[in-house]
């Protein structure tokens, strides 16, 4: 389907471009833009309301600034389509996030204009900082350096830290804080009730106009105008509203906060700051979803919502013949206040993402058991610890791209003191169209040699609630894993009774003689459509559903060297130090020989594009896992003939 941008995008190649229209065309550049995402991503897919609500400022700030000399970092980057498509992409942007398209986030190798790769929360202040130290030590004095940071990416320990660094740093980097109250889910904790302050005094936001009103009337100098409105305006957040005083305390100069969908109040304001050396905050507020009714009444739906009908709103689903196996998600989420109503020691806690993990129904229903506690991992991890210490069987939902950003937690506060904390690393394996930053690949290889810590990883929906209804028994006192994949599991009569899995321990799917293919996790439903395959064309492969790869099943292990001397193992997750080589590990330390292939993800960063299309990529679908097998079979025939 081709879709044309309106007249004046349509001219717009590159900022410069933006640049040559007068300041009344930009509104009807905004609107334009704004209609051409919504004419893409209803047809094409890809994150929707993050990028509507920042229309007017990433126009705002291309018109004003000079990128790409002057240095634009997004946060998170859900947010980024306007600025994909004011900076040479437009042609191309229906390929967001498909399969050999472009990045749905910004992405350095993809535009000189994108300045800083993201796709994780929290970075933009630190890296525009870095941006900017280097060009204050470079003399670069007329660079402008830019980072927009939402108020959900502010609530992490690294937003705040940068802030307490920059505030000193005398460098010249300008953080725009977009507050719409929403990261995916509403925003929670202290930080939104601060700036919900600032932004509904009445007192404060009148006076503060009235004072820039009346000093724009004086026949005084540009610049005596914005010091000493400067000056009145500190004065009057301090006599007014002394919450306002949190960034200036860090010693950023802080103005706002300012309609982010005014176009011609936010292209003043930024003219003005950037003659304003130094480190310096603007608070916006804006609405995601702006412009599109049904995105701005319910976010959460519409931060991603998939192809939709734009005049209708209808999200399309394949209505399915039969019933479907649900999602790994929605049996975590049921299956946790199953245990909860079971165990009254169950709590959970998940860091932003309670949409997402499905933490949402213990939240529902047992508010005072489960809870959001923002962007904020680190402080996940240990707040689960602390639970930990006096009694409490903690399940902490983190997707695995993100459990990385609390790695020392994990082995620090967890690990060494042997607390019984459950992590459920949702989106583990290659998780589509979000690409390399939110790819589950180094789960295994990352805490396989942390002692004390127990990983496993279910082939099916009663797997996943039976390793839960595990891992909260009284007698197990370890840090356990449970890894599992986004999407839909196989078994649509999946809510069987809970059964206990003796820890260390998996099971044969299926025997044979000829090859032994191991898997871990959800994989092993690829195998089994591969062992398939192999059966049709006379092969008898065995099948391990391995469960555990710390502690592996050695008695199995034992069976299966001792019967095979060609051996598969299957992951969904990185190679290097991951399952197949705890398979290595121990075939080498028992002093037996075989020839092992090990499929899962290579040691390269794999792209975007349907998960299916990925595991076909890497080698580990069900074609690829047969493959491989007779390949190994072919050698072993050629070798004996």
């Amino acid at each position: 389907m081709n879709i044309t941008p309106g007249p004046l995008l349509g001219k717009i190649e590159t900022p410069a471009d933006l640049r040559n229209l007068s300041k009344e065309q930009l509104h009807e550049v905004s609107e334009e833009l704004r209609q051409f995402i919504i004419d893409v991503v209803s047809v094409h897919g890809g994150h929707f309301a993050a990028s509507l609500g920042v229309v007017e400022l990433t126009v705002a700030m291309h018109y004003v600034f000079n990128t790409p000399y002057d240095q634009l970092v997004w946060d998170v980057g859900h947010q980024a389509y306007g600025h994909k498509i004011l900076t040479g992409r437009r042609d191309v942007f229906h390929t967001n996030r498909k399969y050999h398209g472009i990045s749905g986030f910004p992405k350095r190798e993809e535009s000189e204009y994108d300045t800083f790769g993201v796709g994780h929360s929290s970075t933009s202040i630190s890296a525009a900082l870095g941006m900017a130290m280097a060009s204050k030590y470079k003399g670069e004095t007329d660079r402008q350096h830019i980072a927009v940071i939402g108020d959900g990416a502010m609530t992490a320990g690294m937003a705040f830290e940068a802030l307490n660094h920059a505030g000193v740093a005398n460098a010249n980097v300008l953080i725009i804080l977009n507050d719409n109250c929403m990261s995916i889910d509403p925003n929670v904790g202290a930080l939104k009730e601060y700036l919900t302050d600032i932004t509904t005094s009445p007192t404060y936001n009148k006076l503060r106009d009235d004072v820039w009103n009346l000093l724009g009337k004086l026949p005084v100098g540009k610049r005596f105008t914005r010091d000493m409105a400067s000056k009145l305006e500190a004065g009057l957040k301090g006599v007014v509203s002394s919450s306002s005083n949190l960034f200036e305390s860090l010693k950023l100069r802080y103005f706002g906060p300012i309609d982010g969908h005014n176009i011609v109040k936010l292209v003043d304001t930024l003219q003005d700051l950037k003659d304003i050396p130094g480190p310096k905050l603007l608070h916006i507020v804006t609405t995601k979803g702006k412009g599109y009714a049904l995105a701005e009444k319910d976010q959460t739906t519409w931060h991603a919502p998939g192809l939709f009908d734009k005049i209708t709103g209808e999200i399309f689903k394949k209505q399915p013949e039969k019933p479907q196996p649900p999602k790994y998600q929605d049996v975590f989420g049921h299956t946790i206040i199953e245990l909860a109503e079971m165990n009254k020691n169950i709590m959970g806690i998940t860091p932003a993402m309670p949409s997402g993990s499905s933490l949402k129904f213990m939240m529902e229903k047992m508010p005072d058991r489960a809870f959001d506690v923002g962007i904020c991992e680190q402080h996940a991890v240990t707040l689960s610890a602390g639970l930990a210490t006096q009694g409490m069987r903690v399940f902490c939902n983190i997707y695995s791209s993100f459990f990385q950003r609390a790695y020392d937690q994990a082995l620090h506060d967890v690990a060494i003191q042997k607390l019984p904390v459950t992590f459920c690393l949702d989106r583990a394996g290659l998780v589509g169209e979000d690409g390399p930053t939110h790819h589950g690949a180094y789960d295994i290889a990352y805490m396989r040699c942390v002692p004390n810590v127990i990983i496993s990883s279910p082939m099916n929906e009663e797997e996943l609630r039976n390793l839960m209804y595990t891992s909260q028994l009284a007698e197990q006192q370890y840090p356990f894993i449970i890894r599992y994949p986004r999407g839909q599991g196989v078994m649509p009569d999946w809510k069987q009774p809970f059964r206990e899995i003796k820890i260390g321990t998996g099971r044969k799917v299926r025997s044979g003689k000829d090859i032994a293919i191991l898997s871990l996790g959800h994989p092993g439903n690829f195998v089994t459509e591969a062992c398939k395959e192999l059966m049709a064309d006379g092969l008898q492969p065995a099948h391990y559903d391995m469960r555990f790869v710390k502690p592996l099943d050695e008695a199995m292990l034992h069976e299966i060297f001792s019967q095979f001397d060609k051996i598969v193992t299957v992951e969904d997750a990185a190679v290097t130090g991951g399952f197949g080589s705890a398979i290595l590990e121990f075939m080498a330390a028992h002093g037996y020989k075989a020839d092992v292939r090990m499929l899962g993800i290579p040691d390269r960063i794999v792209e975007h594009g349907k998960p299916e299309e990925l595991h076909r990529e890497c080698g580990y679908d069900a074609a690829g896992i047969a493959a491989a097998a007779r390949a190994m079979l072919k050698e072993k025939i050629t070798v004996t003939a």
